[in-house]
């Protein structure tokens, strides 16, 4: 199982440190439907394209985006895209990466997609969080795997940061930054604790009256995922810099290069 670091072109120097397998966070679809790009350096090759769809505009041409997309592949010799696509799927969005999933294809390039876009692209790999609050990871992986075929599955490996009541029936929590869940754990001091079913710690405090159940990864979870991943022959696993710039040295098994 092939791992990424996903970074921006302001991270990129840091990131490199870690790992050459970089997935480019540079690239939108823009308000035209066209391909967006952000400041990059001329030098800037390999890795891979991250495709975003934040405040964009209809896709009317989905060739000539797919030419857009695949020209900024040549130029920069990068080995295949990833669509970070939020939200519901749209048909214009979907008809575009089938254009493009067939043209990746065709040139043996890496691709990814959301979850939600899985059934229809089927050329691509398709990505599953990880971060979960609730069920068994390995079960939802093996799902995934038995609907998608284990060779499609990547693992997207947010860090989960999530505060929730007690009780909590709709098991909907808050994130927590890096900072406030230091501070909680500096301040209580809490008894902390292993779910081998979410491959995650967590503890219990009380503030200002209202008992709290926190979630969190660190490098142990995240390490323990990425092996489960690797256990159940899936494609590939994305980290982002710098959710997990913390924790790098650990994940990639060496030092800063």
């Amino acid at each position: 199982m092939l791992m990424y670091l996903a970074a921006a072109p302001e991270h990129l120097s840091q990131a490199l440190r870690f790992t050459e397998r970089i997935a480019h966070v540079a690239y939108r679809i823009g308000p035209d439907g066209r391909l967006a790009r952000r400041n990059l350096l001329p030098r800037t090759r390999g890795g891979l394209l991250v495709l975003e769809d934040w405040e964009s505009g209809p896709v009317r041409d989905a060739a000539a985006l797919c030419r857009d997309v695949w020209r900024e592949c040549g130029n920069r010799g990068y080995g295949g895209v990833v669509a970070d696509f939020e939200g519901e799927p749209a048909e214009d969005k979907a008809a575009f990466l089938e254009a493009l999933g067939t043209v990746l294809s065709r040139n043996r390039m890496r691709f990814f997609v959301p979850e939600s876009y899985g059934q229809r692209i089927q050329q691509a790999g398709v990505l599953i969080c990880t971060a979960l609050s609730g069920g068994v990871l390995r079960q939802r992986l093996e799902e995934a795997a038995e609907r998608f075929g284990p060779a499609r599955v990547s693992l997207d490996l947010q860090r989960l940061r999530m505060s929730f009541p007690l009780p909590c029936p709709e098991g909907v929590g808050t994130p927590l930054s890096g900072e406030a869940l230091e501070a909680l754990l500096r301040e209580r001091e809490p008894s902390i604790f292993y779910s081998g079913d979410l491959c995650a710690k967590y503890f219990t405090c009380t503030r200002d009256g209202e008992s709290r159940f926190v979630m969190f990864d660190d490098a142990d979870t995240l390490r323990r995922k990425i092996q489960l991943g690797r256990e159940l022959g899936l494609n590939a696993g994305f980290l982002m810099y710098p959710e997990t710039a913390d924790l790098l040295p650990a994940l990639f098994g060496k030092n800063e290069r």
